[in-house]
């Protein structure tokens, strides 16, 4: 301990537990406390007066000179941060320094300047909004992107109530009461909604809310959302789902193109028979003056005739509806029913390349709820693929040898969901060559694009289900499209919703 001869104006008790010095007018340390000495041992310094600051005798000439205490100076030693308060006895020129170790304060009250430093860099720079909000939905705080994504500044939004500030549609209330239902439960929602900016014009954002609780009651005391403005990401989806139906109606086209033999074959067969009954529906009317009965063969005739136009007129709407552009039709679908009109279609094509088209219908009728057209271009699409690949592989046949065959067959799996199977003899393929055939731009064939069985699993992805392959028992391929297990509701006539065609 410092003691010095002159007479001392203050007093350093030993208990201190913070460090005290008394100094003299030149600065000098006349005595030092218990805590003061302990200190100084602990920081590794020789002398007391080293845990002061750097300018301590011009701070007591200023304190003496002043006869004021200056209070809440920093010095820092050995990783310590000290606060001093210098207090000065003008009778005998002598300064107390008294100081308090400020280390855990001052570092905390650091993290805190840059936490608000990095939170205002944050709030004030971020392209999303970020909101804190009452229970009751009203707005309590809000960063500056909501000028730009509402067109309110965050002092216009302070206060007000949700509903008056989200102008959603119809289906805005609804969501809203479940996205407060579940932060009640849950503590966490997000949303999809459309609301309309303060300039009128419509935007899509995505809103995730979490709430913050009270301690012990555990209810929710504010929720803060953080909403991002998605609208662009919703367009190009549109443009997306607008361009694959613009190209599902171009393969449509390509695939009538190509059936055009068999429509010609399917259509000529009743226009035959009506010119054949007309014609003899003529002859006999000729007759009938004289032969009464033969009005008997002209009514049959005019029957037979009727009944070959409507099938004529069958042909023509299931033509129609496979290239029918920009019709949704969603409807429960008898999946057996789906395989016998696909395989009238594609029995022109199967006969020429003299393969056998075989239904194998289940017996529990599958229904399933799709659109029935877009189901009918994936599976023309792999009955085709069936042919080519057969047509590929074999030689010139003689008329002796058995007909090889597609089997289109409906049932259910393991897991009680319908399936559709369609199953060729072709050569197959290997596991890397499966693995690769659903690839979009992926082909074997020298003229293909490589987009058919791509667009088919997309088309069959958007009714839910699954398109797969595996190699067949008895070599070929196996394909099944695998739709979800949900209750089959009774058929009913498909509903349309037009757009623009």
């Amino acid at each position: 301990m410092i003691r010095d001869a002159s007479p001392l104006g203050f007093s350093l008790p030993s208990r201190d537990p913070q460090p005290g010095l008394i100094l003299d007018a030149a600065g000098r340390a006349l005595r030092a406390n218990t805590a003061a000495e302990t200190l100084r041992a602990t920081a590794g310094v020789a002398r007391a007066t080293e845990l002061l600051p750097a300018n301590t005798p011009a701070l007591v000439r200023a304190c003496l000179q002043q006869g004021r205490a200056i209070d809440a100076v920093e010095s820092r030693v050995a990783g310590y941060i000290l606060l001093w308060t210098f207090i000065p006895d003008t009778d005998t020129d002598q300064v107390l320094a008294r100081g308090r170790d400020a280390t855990e304060e001052l570092r905390l009250h650091d993290q805190a300047v840059q936490s608000n430093r990095l939170y205002r860099l944050i709030t004030e720079n971020t392209t999303d909004l970020i909101s804190r909000h009452a229970p009751d939905g009203r707005f309590i705080d809000a960063t500056p992107a909501s000028w730009r994504l509402l067109g309110y500044w965050p002092e216009e939004l302070r206060g007000q109530p949700l509903e008056a500030i989200v102008q959603g549609d119809a289906s805005f209330a609804e969501q809203l009461t479940d996205v407060r239902n579940r932060l009640r439960d849950e503590g966490y929602a997000t949303m999809t909604l459309k609301i309309r900016h303060r300039d009128g014009s419509e935007r899509w954002f995505e809103v995730a809310s979490r709430a913050i609780r009270e301690t012990y009651t555990g209810a929710v005391v504010e929720v803060i959302s953080v909403s991002r403005d998605i609208t662009a990401r919703v367009q190009s989806e549109e443009n997306s789902r607008r361009l694959a139906d613009e190209l599902a109606h171009a393969a449509r086209l390509a695939t009538l193109g190509e059936l055009a033999s068999s429509i010609a074959h399917e259509m000529n067969q009743p226009l035959a028979s009506i010119v054949n009954f007309a014609s003899a529906s003529q002859r006999y009317l000729k007759q009938a003056r004289s032969r009464p009965e033969c009005l008997d063969r002209v009514d049959d005739g005019l029957q037979k005739i009727v009944h070959h136009a409507n099938r004529a007129s069958e042909v023509i709407k299931r033509l129609r509806a496979f290239l029918r552009k920009g019709q949704k039709r969603t409807a429960p679908i008898d999946l057996n029913e789906v395989i016998a009109n696909v395989a009238k279609l594609c029995q022109w094509e199967a006969d020429k390349n003299r393969v056998r088209i075989r239904e194998q219908p289940a017996n529990a009728q599958p229904v399933i709820t799709a659109d029935p057209m877009l189901l009918e271009q994936v599976l023309i699409n792999l009955v085709r693929n069936g042919i080519e690949a057969i047509a590929d592989a074999q030689g010139p046949r003689d008329d002796a040898r058995r007909m090889p065959e597609i089997i289109l067959a409906t049932g259910l799996n393991a897991d009680g969901e319908p399936v559709i199977e369609v199953t060729d003899e072709g050569p197959g393929l290997d596991e890397q060559g499966i693995r690769q055939m659903f690839q979009p731009f992926y082909t074997s064939k020298p003229q293909g694009l490589g987009l058919g069985l791509s667009m088919s699993r997309s088309i069959i992805e958007g009714f839910g289900g699954f398109l797969d392959a595996r190699r067949a028992p008895g070599g070929g391929l196996t394909l099944t499209c695998r739709f979800p297990n949900h209750p089959a509701k009774p058929l009913t006539t498909a509903k349309e919703t037009p757009t623009d065609d």
